[in-house]
């Protein structure tokens, strides 16, 4: 064929219309890798400021199924075409042997220039290019909406015939996982702090976990017996490292209420020193004698009970609405198991809380000579797990003891030794049914 027919005006149509559908191909690969690399809370930043093209991106990103659908729909279409017509233009210049070289010469055009090359800067500047692309992309989207809205009824009702259904939610889901996601690896690659990770990761599961999870069993509750001389309950109250303590009557399951260590010396002074100086009739009287006219109950807040399954982000939520940060926790007979504060509440976020009544506050884990680590076995597994990095499974109990009890399936004695989840747990302690010390420290791997 001579060279005049060949590079004609439709040769020249045709080159164009590739270099187009080329570039066509370059920007929905750009645009899908952008919109889905953003970060919404980048995006949030710049639509607060004034960009539209921030808003935008916000809105499309809404339906990732809508965006990608239509997004692969375009790329698709414009990649198909290209194809097509370098395929017929080699194949008017070269004959039959046109049709390897098109697919050849596509292949590094596409994988080049319309994949790596917009992808590469669309992954460096994600919020940036999705801000631009995202009007342009936004016309697409609607276009191209009917037959998206057909594709995903299809693709659905073919996954609901192999037992798959799609869950509306799942992006709401996703956003806790993928900011859990970001604080691991960026603790990983040594760029997010231990703390930072564990106070944002703490706050994020508040609406996940139960308040049974972290309260303080009944069997270490410090109580006050109502029927004991006010001198022997100042006397319990001035030992305390507690400022509140819960009052029972009869049996430590019969709870009447709660006493604040400044109500009852409030209480006392005024049995001690005012009433008793005015009824005295010298002042050689020991003021003490007074004190045998006060009455707890008189003293004593209301207590307040809670469900064991109440979450900690309600309970919180019902600790400052109702101003104040103790409640007693019951389960659904009724029966005590335990107590739960505020404090206890914000120590699953900024850590443990100490002060100068807190004795074992303190207390830092650290190793033995022999690797091993000592712990009380009240300890949850949370906050083992939270203070030495480690993963030991707290599904099926809350405490390092409970777990031991559970892996063992039995009461162990002392001196006994376990193997499970890649650790070795000595029990040390045993008080009645309770594991009170353990030795623990992780397994040597690959021996």
């Amino acid at each position: 064929m001579e060279t005049g027919l060949i590079f004609d005006t439709a040769f020249w149509v045709t080159s164009g219309s590739i270099l187009l559908l080329l570039v066509l191909s370059a920007f929905f690969s750009g645009s899908e890798t952008a919109l889905t690399a953003a970060s919404r809370g980048k995006l949030r930043s710049l639509a607060d400021k004034g960009s539209k093209g921030a808003t935008s991106a916000l809105d499309i990103t809404e339906d990732n199924e809508r965006l990608i659908g239509s997004v692969l729909l375009g790329n698709n279409l414009v990649n198909i075409l290209a194809t097509s017509l370098t395929t017929a233009l080699f194949t008017r210049m070269l004959g039959d042997s046109g049709v390897a070289l098109a697919t050849l010469v596509m292949t590094v055009l596409v994988l080049i220039f319309a994949e790596v090359l917009p992808k590469t800067y669309a992954i460096t500047n994600a919020e940036v290019a999705a801000s631009r692309v995202a009007g342009p992309i936004r016309v697409i989207i609607t276009l191209f909406s009917p037959i998206v809205s057909a594709v995903r009824v299809l693709v659905r009702g073919v996954l609901r015939i192999f037992g798959v259904r799609t869950d509306p939610d799942s992006q709401i889901l996703a956003v806790r996982e993928e900011i859990a996601g970001a604080l691991q690896l960026g603790h990983s690659e040594g760029v997010v702090e231990k703390e930072d990770r564990d106070r944002i990761l703490g706050a994020l599961d508040l609406g996940d976990r139960a308040v049974e999870e972290i309260m303080l069993h009944r069997s270490r509750i410090e109580m006050i017996n109502a029927a004991d001389a006010p001198a022997d309950i100042l006397t319990q109250c001035l030992r305390s490292n507690h400022t509140r303590l819960p009052v029972y009557e009869g049996e430590p399951e019969n709870i009447i209420g709660i006493i604040h260590a400044k109500d009852l010396l409030r209480a006392m002074h005024k049995l001690a020193f005012v009433t008793a100086s005015e009824t005295a009739e010298d002042a050689e009287t020991p003021a003490v004698t007074a004190l045998t006219g006060f009455r707890i109950e008189d003293v004593v807040m209301p207590p307040y009970f809670v469900p064991e399954t109440t979450t900690l982000d309600e309970q919180m939520r019902q600790f400052l609405r109702l101003h104040t940060h103790f409640a007693l926790v019951v389960d659904e007979y009724g029966a005590l198991q335990g107590l739960i504060t505020l404090e206890d509440i914000l120590e699953e976020i900024v850590g443990e809380i100490t002060d100068e009544f807190d004795q074992d506050g303190e207390h830092e884990l650290r190793p033995s000579e022999d690797g091993h680590f000592q712990i009380d076995g009240a300890m949850t597994i949370r906050d083992l797990n939270r203070a030495l990095d480690w993963s030991l499974p707290d599904e099926e109990a809350n405490t390092v003891a409970g777990l031991v009890i559970h892996e063992a399936q039995t009461i162990p004695t002392v001196g006994q030794v376990f193997s499970f989840h890649g650790f070795r747990f000595e029990v040390t302690a045993r008080k009645d049914n309770r594991i009170t010390g353990l030795k623990i420290r992780p397994l040597m791997r690959g021996l």
